[in-house]
């Protein structure tokens, strides 16, 4: 691969370096388990575009399937989450049912 192409690349996975720091350290520190949830979220749409660019560098169409993948398992993630606040919001304080 020649041209600018390969440039192009290596300068987006490390423009995505940033955005994945930002998330793990969110993730990490998070005050409440809402916001680590939502700090995975934007760690799996990170990873998706680490595999979109490394698609484009190495003409691999398997990294479309890991990225598909990664994308499928953390919408059903996101959805079972949703449900569980919402479920754990209806709940009495006494902790009575």
């Amino acid at each position: 691969m020649t041209g600018l192409l390969p440039g192009a690349a290596a300068l987006l996975l490390l423009a995505l370096l940033v955005p994945l720091g930002l998330a793990a350290y969110r993730m990490l520190t998070g005050p409440g388990i809402a916001d680590r949830f939502v700090a995975l979220d934007m760690l799996t749409a990170v990873a998706v575009g680490f595999a979109g660019v490394v698609v484009v560098l190495t003409g691999l169409a398997a990294f479309l399937d890991v990225a598909l993948g990664l994308v499928l398992i953390n919408f059903v993630a996101t959805c079972a989450f949703a449900s569980f606040l919402e479920r754990k919001g209806d709940e009495p304080e006494g902790g009575e049912p």
